[in-house]
């Protein structure tokens, strides 16, 4: 038995957006540790845990991006095996689906004669360009917005508890929040096909995981956008939360399009939100703030929001809720 044999190698696409002219994608080039998201139990999930966070990346590697029509970009992955690029590419409307999705392949373009390559080297990448039957975007939080987590607890024990011992397929979405979500994506006609990006502060090392959650709990399909760990330990300096940063992007990639943003009340979506209202006053359509099981931090938002007239901002304590505010101002059907 070979104690020494290498892990093969792989590339994880992260689905990401563009427009008709402008290419936006991302990934990370890392071994396969052969992570099984649907396994249980406390020593298998402690180990399936260790091995997202332990990855061993494939640092400096040159990547091959290949397009229906058989043009090629190329890319390079820092040192952390992560990519990312943006490039103007004209015509990628033209290759996309009838819901706005691009799809492409990924390969190394090194040989690597001493590794095996999963997929014969081909891993198959998305970026979602959003119909032009849209009329409007939405951004979303991920952590206490739709999936329970328990950020609020003390020492964030329970979010900690949920995210390592906890499969993806056994954990909780927010009551009919998935129903709100594909109401908003179908819009007031219910054919808009309107984008639904996913935002939050979680590590990529939990892309596949939080992927595998909207899948299984029929969110609509959007893409996903998180942080590198360097950044959640202060490494990466920024002048504004990378949450922020991301949702300022979205709206500079769309400049002629209005968003819904979507958050809870557990941390800092609601002063984030506000800002972003503030600098975009005809961009946001509206913000809709989860309530939390925390009265202070409640008590709080309801102070932010009770004299705000920018736009409307309201704290929901249900979906329910929610839909019936979107109803009323003509979002959706």
């Amino acid at each position: 038995m070979n104690f020494f044999k290498k892990d093969p190698l792989q590339i994880i696409p992260f689905q990401s957006y563009g427009d008709s002219h402008h290419f936006y994608a991302r990934g990370r080039a890392l071994e396969d540790e052969n992570i099984d998201l649907s396994k249980r139990g406390f020593f298998s999930l402690l180990k399936i845990a260790w091995k997202r966070f332990e990855a061993d990346e494939i640092p400096n590697t040159k990547v091959r991006i290949k397009f229906p029509d058989d043009s090629v970009l190329y890319t390079t992955a820092d040192a952390a095996g992560y990519f990312k690029i943006k490039k103007d590419v004209s015509g990628l409307d033209t290759m996309a689906n009838d819901e706005g999705w691009l799809a492409f392949e990924l390969s190394f373009e090194e040989n690597f004669s001493d590794r095996i390559i999963q997929n014969n080297n081909r891993f198959q990448g998305e970026i979602l360009i959003p119909s032009e039957k849209s009329s409007f975007g939405v951004i979303s939080d991920i952590d206490d917005t739709i999936l329970h987590t328990g950020v609020t607890s003390t020492l964030k024990w329970r979010l900690i508890l949920n995210t390592l011992f906890k499969n993806a397929e056994s954990r909780s979405p927010l009551e009919g929040a998935a129903d709100f979500y594909h109401l908003l994506h179908r819009g007031k006609n219910g054919k808009e096909a309107n984008p639904v990006f996913y935002v939050s502060h979680s590590p990529w090392n939990l892309y596949r995981y939080l992927e595998l959650f909207l899948r299984k709990n029929n969110f609509p399909k959007g893409p996903i956008l998180l942080r590198t760990l360097g950044a959640m330990r202060g490494k990466e300096k920024a002048e504004k939360p990378q949450k922020q940063t991301e949702i300022i992007d979205i709206l500079n990639t769309y400049p002629d399009k209005q968003f819904i943003l979507i958050g809870d009340g557990g941390e800092h979506d609601p002063d984030i939100y506000l800002e972003i209202a503030e600098n975009f006053p005809d961009r946001i359509k509206a913000i809709y703030i989860r309530s939390v099981k925390h009265r202070k931090k409640v008590m709080r938002i309801q102070g932010l929001f009770e004299n705000y007239k920018t736009v409307p901002a309201v704290l929901v304590k249900s979906s329910k809720e929610a839909i019936v505010h979107a109803r009323e101002q003509g979002f959706i059907l």
